[in-house]
């Protein structure tokens, strides 16, 4: 599929390009990315694997490529790895379900409106 740390560091390269070009926005984003940590509240693997299956759903490779690497580095198992990747299947059919529902109420609505 991807020689993923090659993508990982290939990636880390490219977003240094950007941050060249607009610091204000790489350090917004590094705010953003350590502020889970300055919390205290979850361990670091917990959130890696959080960050894990929020990768999946939204379909982010680069994520996939960054958080895989730090979960292992974590400590995360290929087992705890599977059950962050089931959350992120489950949510993504129960967001498919929930949208469904959303679609249906669309009709619904529109339907009436039509007549």
């Amino acid at each position: 599929m991807l020689d993923w740390d090659t993508y990982r560091k290939e990636l880390f390269s490219k977003i240094g390009e950007i941050a060249t070009f607009s610091p204000n926005t790489a350090r917004g984003y590094q705010t953003l990315s350590g502020a889970v940590q300055k919390n205290g509240r979850l361990d670091a693997k917990t959130a890696e694997l959080i960050a894990i299956a929020v990768a999946v759903t939204t379909r982010c490779d680069g994520c996939i490529a960054v958080h895989a690497d730090a979960a292992l580095k974590q400590g995360a198992t290929r087992e705890e790895i599977a059950d962050a990747l089931a959350v992120a299947v489950a949510l993504n059919a129960g967001a498919a379900l929930v949208y469904s529902a959303r679609v249906m109420d669309a009709v619904s609505s529109l339907e009436k409106k039509t007549v």
